[in-house]
């Protein structure tokens, strides 16, 4: 599997969305027969397509409409949200920037602590709603936040981090120890992110109930360019997937993998659950619906840190409803709306009737696929020239 790229070095070849094509198999499906449904945990979801953890995303009005769509959001502890009372004016101001200060910008604006108070009020203003809770933090306030979150009601706490990893050293602080946390907490945890087989065995072993996968494909995120650091998401997906695989095998237990990033049409989500996932997250795809508290604007949640930024705030505009996005009917014409209309008519047309069996389709290496035959799309900017 591996090249040799110097003296004494070899290095393995990985595939991101665009390098690779999905084959129809012998049979075709009726869309509207295919089972999308995921469990999660004990928690059973009708979409298999989280939003992400995001401050240009997910605030308590978005976890609510997404919810009620039968689908989940992850509402950031660390955020916005969490800081200020009203964070209307803090979004207002973040959308208002210009490209030259907003980085300085979110640095100071994300100086302010955390309430406890706030943690509690969001969580509770969700589930006044009638849909699961979701919330998300990093691991240096997740045994904090998990013991808040729990007793507030969330229904499971997504711990993630820039590369997520079961033996962090650190003499400055107090390193978050996930197998203490995941056997603390009597609610999910999910953790996350990771790009390896054995990273995501070794997060099973410790008690996750959920894995995410990804490190820097984000649109808004800047982390591949500033460390230089990452797996493309085919890659990493496959091989998390054998790791659930033979995980389950050996256990019993069955440990879904959400791939987290690098999805912004519904092709792209189709090519991630061919290549082994049991759900998605996705950011700058809600980041362009109406109901998303940025604006227009998108942003990485490592952009406010205080010395070394890996996360850039992008305009992404707004295209339509959060329904019509996630459901339909798309209103353009690059596959960014009716994303769970585009999984279900793929898995259609590949003869996939649920998302196990999505996992098992033919996957080949087509470097052309994107622009094959697409000529007059990309010299007018139309459909999958944008």
């Amino acid at each position: 599997m591996a090249e040799w790229i110097g003296i004494d070095r070899r290095a393995r070849r990985c595939y991101g969305f665009d390098e690779v094509a999905l084959v129809p198999g012998m049979q075709t499906v009726n869309p509207n027969e295919v089972k999308i449904s995921w469990e999660f945990a004990g928690i059973k979801l009708n979409i298999p397509i989280v939003a992400a953890s995001m401050d240009g995303v997910v605030d308590v009005n978005f976890a609510i409409a997404m919810g009620k769509l039968g689908g989940i959001a992850v509402l950031n502890l660390d955020g916005v949200q969490t800081r200020y009372d009203d964070p209307s004016e803090v979004l207002n101001e973040i959308a208002e920037s210009s490209p030259e200060k907003a980085t300085e910008l979110l640095q100071k604006l994300y100086q302010l602590p955390v309430k406890e108070s706030l943690v509690s009020k969001r969580i509770e203003q969700i589930k006044k709603a009638g849909v699961p809770a979701v919330v998300g933090c990093v691991p240096q306030t997740a045994e904090r936040f998990g013991a808040l979150a729990q007793e507030a009601g969330a229904a499971c706490i997504f711990v993630q981090s820039q590369v997520s990893s079961a033996k962090h050293i650190s003499t400055e602080y107090k390193v978050c120890d996930y197998g203490e946390l995941c056997r603390s907490l009597k609610i999910p945890v999910a953790i996350g992110n990771v790009v390896t087989y054995k990273m995501t065995m070794e997060l099973m072993e410790l008690g996750a109930s959920a894995v995410l996968i990804g490190v820097g494909p984000g649109a808004a995120c800047t982390t591949r360019g500033v460390l230089g650091i990452g797996v493309p998401q085919i890659t990493s997906t496959v091989d998390a997937a054998a790791a659930r695989d033979h995980f389950y095998k050996r256990t019993g237990r069955y440990v879904p993998i959400i791939t987290d990033g690098g999805m912004r049409i519904g092709g792209e989500i189709c090519k991630a659950f061919a290549a082994g996932a049991d759900a998605c997250m996705v950011g700058s795809a809600f980041a362009r619906a109406e109901e998303a508290p940025g604006r227009g604007y998108h942003w990485g949640m490592a952009m406010p840190h205080s010395h070394l930024p890996r996360g850039t705030r992008i305009w992404v505009g707004t295209t339509g409803t959060l329904e019509q996005i996630l459901l339909g009917p798309a209103r353009v014409d690059d596959g960014s709306q009716n994303l769970v209309g585009a999984l279900k008519a793929s898995m259609g047309a590949l003869g996939a009737q649920t998302i196990k069996e999505m996992h098992d389709v033919e996957i080949i290496i087509a470097p052309s696929i994107q622009t094959e035959g697409k000529a007059f799309q990309v010299g007018q900017r139309v459909g999958m020239g944008k």
